[in-house]
């Protein structure tokens, strides 16, 4: 009995990580979409939700998250999150300065050494 539900839960906890592994991720813009035809009215929300396999729950979070942006924008907020794309770009120019700095540091000892030689 308790084999079989140990067996039971790894299976349950398969479908799972099967579940979270193949799920759709959609982008800001694609969320922005979705959440401004649902303004639109042309289509009920629940239509929508069915139009693109998202859960009502979903959408009314990603509606929220949309209006306090604006909210937020309107009240002359102008800050705003960086995107994954850009944070790996400040990361890539970050590391490219630091191997800039580390050169001309080492050049800069070299002269020194250089000149402390010389004199």
């Amino acid at each position: 009995m308790e084999n079989n539900k140990r067996k039971k839960q790894t299976t349950e906890n398969f479908i799972k990580d099967v579940r979270r592994k193949t799920r759709r991720v959609f982008s800001s813009e694609q969320k922005i979409q979705i959440v401004m035809e649902a303004m639109r009215a042309e289509l009920s929300v629940a239509e929508i939700c069915r139009k693109y396999s998202i859960a009502d729950a979903q959408f009314y979070k990603w509606n929220k998250e949309f209006l306090e942006a604006g909210k937020k924008r309107l009240a002359g907020d102008t800050n705003r999150e960086a995107t994954s794309d850009e944070v790996a770009e400040l990361r890539k120019e970050n590391q490219r300065l630091k191997e800039i700095v580390a050169d001309l540091v080492l050049r800069y000892d070299i002269v020194k050494k250089t000149l402390g030689i010389l004199e």
